[in-house]
Formats: C-alpha cells, sequence, structure tokens
C-alpha cells in the first residue's frame, strides 16, 4: 500500500473532518444544547455537504481522467452526470444552513438517496470486480454514509430538543427563547 493509495483513500473524509473541528470550535460558546445542535447542523450542512460535493463537482468535471481512475472505472459520459448530482447536493447543503428542521431531514433523504445508492454500488464493485481502487473503497464509503446521516441524525435530534423545550405552537421557524 503506497503513500498515494492511502491519501486518495482517506482524502474524502478532510472536508467532514475540518468541519467538525470547525463546529466543535464555534459551538464551545453555545449557551443551550438547542443553540449547540444548530451549530453543528449549519456547519456540516455547509461544510460536509454543500462545499465537499461542491469540491466533488469541480474535480469531476476538470479532473475526470484522474477522478474514473481514482475509483476504478473507466471514464464515460456517467463522470458528467456525477457531478451535476454533487452540484444538486451542493445546492442543498447550502440551502440547509437556513432550512427549517423538516427540510434539514429531506435533504439529508435526498443526499442519502444518491450516496447510500452509490456505496451499494462501491461494495458490489468490491466484492464481484476486485476493484480496490482508493476511490471505491475506504474514506469514499465512510463519506457516502455519513454525509446524509449525520445530516438527518442532528435534524431529528433538535426536533426532539426542540419540542421538550420549545413553548406549545411555537412555529418552528422561530427561535425558541432562552
Amino acid at each position: 500500500m503506497t503513500t498515494n493509495y492511502l491519501f486518495q483513500a482517506c482524502f474524502p473524509l478532510i472536508v467532514p473532518a475540518i468541519t467538525c473541528l470547525g463546529a466543535l470550535v464555534r459551538s464551545r460558546r453555545a449557551h443551550t444544547r438547542l443553540e449547540r445542535l444548530e451549530i453543528w447542523q449549519r456547519w456540516w450542512a455547509v461544510g460536509a455537504v454543500g462545499f465537499g460535493s461542491l469540491w466533488m463537482t469541480l474535480t469531476f468535471l476538470t479532473m475526470p481522467d484522474y477522478m474514473a481512475e481514482t475509483i476504478g472505472f473507466a471514464r464515460t459520459p456517467f463522470l458528467f452526470e456525477i457531478a451535476f448530482a454533487n452540484l444538486g447536493f451542493a445546492v442543498m447543503g447550502f440551502r440547509a444552513a437556513k432550512a427549517s428542521l423538516r427540510e434539514r431531514v429531506t435533504i439529508g433523504l435526498g443526499a442519502g438517496m444518491f450516496l447510500w445508492g452509490a456505496t451499494i454500488g462501491h461494495l458490489y464493485q468490491f466484492f464481484a470486480n476486485g476493484d480496490h481502487a482508493p476511490g471505491n473503497t475506504g474514506g469514499v464509503l465512510v463519506s457516502d454514509i455519513l454525509l446524509p446521516a449525520v445530516m438527518i441524525l442532528l435534524a431529528r435530534r433538535a426536533q426532539k430538543l426542540r419540542n421538550q423545550v420549545a413553548p406549545a405552537g411555537l412555529p418552528e421557524n422561530q427561535p425558541v427563547p432562552r
């Protein structure tokens, strides 16, 4: 296993790791658990989902041969489609920064349908065809599973916590009084 292989295999985890670090630092100043969850949701939406997907859009558009080689696939027009699917996720991630909790769950589910399907495809290629390319296994599997899952889990946790602390009848788009 070469250093280049390890770098390519782990690279998909860099943006989520930076996102977690930023959210951790920023949420230290939060006064309530709900405020802390809101910070984490915004950081995850914009950082991991938004910028992570935008990065994938740019790499698939500008370096399709490299991306095909990293995944272990031949270069096909499908790479162009992957780029624009990721652009859609980027737009949804940036939108989620100001979205309601319900919208955030929906955005996570939308991203999950593609990314979890991609995970199944990566695993199939691994077991059926022996595709051990760094972009087919390793960090990409973790990233494809966690990006939407964390988005959904943070929003669901915030919904439950909000229901516990918010006055009855408070609309979801209004902040909970301290």
